[in-house]
């Protein structure tokens, strides 16, 4: 048993239960009581302090596995080998000059192995898998999840099976035939290949990956949380805008910023920005309305940043109480303003984004327009993923303003023509 690990909670009917008495879901609230694991934050308060942490400099030790005592493995467990987190914080002053805001800094997780923030998760699940003798771990994705896990499974020698909608990116599918992961090409949404995956783990007693369903997920991304505190000097940020689909995301930067508040080790919780596209953006809707989150359906969800499309989030009750707990909001942006964004980012931070991470900026300017974001607060924007997952939509984004590249004779009296005519001499 994990020293400091207490019980999994339901965050609908707060019941209790034990490690191995529950693989997924509550079984009084189904699938939408997504558990929370629990650990005994006095005890830890008293073995650990932030400094030991911060204390370990050896470049193995510049991952997420540093935070091993606040994660639900054991000191023996089989770690996947890949480096995994401990990405940059960047800061970013050309873009809080534009957009006139006292700070405000990238978490870089295009910097992770398969190049996205679900590597975190990935591979506290394969940890978990490893430890119970699963032999094939599922999961259904858009592409990133299903990236994440298949180069994690190929690190440690596990069978992957991916179920994931037709219309993922053609780089995202490619991605995962690479690492050699059995790729199902569900013809329907991303919903119906969550639905497909969840049955035929059933069925052949695989060990299902799925966010929104599997507790370890959350553990896994609310490592990003604790970089970006101990990234600060185990301080919050004032408010962080975070990219939601299936709401696992910024349920893992809750309990992230949750665990550290519960040790002491950061003074106060930041606000908590859900950002969303207009095309899939029912999680705003029901924010809007006050609505139990329990209570959404599947509703159509279409936009270009498909990493976020997603009719019914999984993890919604977690991603709700992620924003209410934290006077934080919802908000949604169209999908030209999260093309625009891609070369923006890139421009005034050298960061390329994919449009499910460019959505942050681009929910960065609605809330300032808004009001909802302070133009002397500090603020952080989660970078999900890099734009080489999506490179159509990259290319879309410089189409949209015009952006070519010029044609040349290969001589300097060519260069000195075009150099005139783009004003550069």
């Amino acid at each position: 048993m994990h020293p400091y690990l207490s019980h999994l909670e339901c965050p609908i009917c707060h019941r209790h239960y034990r490690l191995e008495e529950v693989t997924y879901t509550c079984p009084t609230c189904g699938e939408a009581g997504t558990l929370d694991i629990v650990y005994d934050y006095e005890r830890l308060r008293q073995d650990i302090t932030p400094e030991q942490i911060s204390a370990q400099t050896a470049p193995e030790s510049l991952n997420l596995w540093r935070y091993r005592p606040l994660l639900p493995v054991l000191d023996d467990a089989f770690i996947p080998p890949l480096h995994i987190g401990w990405t940059p914080l960047l800061r970013a002053p050309r873009l809080a000059a534009a957009l006139e805001v006292k700070e405000i800094w990238l978490k870089d997780e295009g910097r992770n192995p398969t190049a996205s923030l679900k590597d975190r998760a990935s591979a506290m699940v394969a940890a978990r898998a490893a430890e119970i003798g699963a032999e094939v771990i599922t999961t259904a994705s858009s592409g990133n999840a299903a990236a994440a896990l298949a180069g994690v499974c190929a690190s440690v020698g596990i069978r992957c099976v991916i179920f994931v909608p037709h219309t993922a990116p053609q780089a995202k599918i490619t991605q995962l035939l690479v690492y050699g992961a059995t790729v199902f090409l569900v013809k329907g949404t991303y919903d119906d290949a969550f639905d497909l995956s969840v049955q035929a783990a059933k069925e052949y007693g695989w060990y299902c990956r799925n966010t929104g369903m599997n507790p370890f997920t959350t553990e896994g991304k609310k490592t990003a949380a604790f970089e970006i505190a101990e990234q600060l000097g185990w301080t919050a940020p004032d408010v962080i805008l975070v990219s939601v689909g299936d709401g696992n995301i910024i349920a893992g930067q809750y309990k992230g910023f949750y665990d550290l508040y519960q040790m002491g080790w950061i003074d106060r919780m930041p606000r908590l920005i859900g950002v969303q596209a207009e095309g899939s953006s029912s999680m705003v809707r029901a924010w809007a309305e006050e609505r139990d989150p329990v209570s959404m359906t599947v509703e159509p969800a279409t936009t270009v940043a498909d990493s976020i499309s997603v009719g019914l989030p999984r993890d919604r009750v977690k991603a709700m109480r992620a924003v209410r707990a934290t006077n934080g909001s919802y908000l949604s942006v169209p999908d030209t303003a999260i093309l625009a964004a891609i070369p923006e980012l890139a421009r005034a931070a050298g960061v390329f984004a994919e449009p499910a991470a460019s959505t942050v900026l681009a929910g960065l300017h609605r809330a300032l327009e808004t009001g909802l974001v302070g133009h002397q607060e500090r603020v952080a924007l989660l970078i999900t993923g890099h734009g080489l997952k999506d490179i159509k939509s990259a290319i879309a984004s410089v189409e949209a303003e015009g952006k070519i590249a010029h044609p040349v004779e290969p001589s300097m009296d060519g260069v000195r023509q075009l150099a005139k005519e783009l004003g550069l001499a």
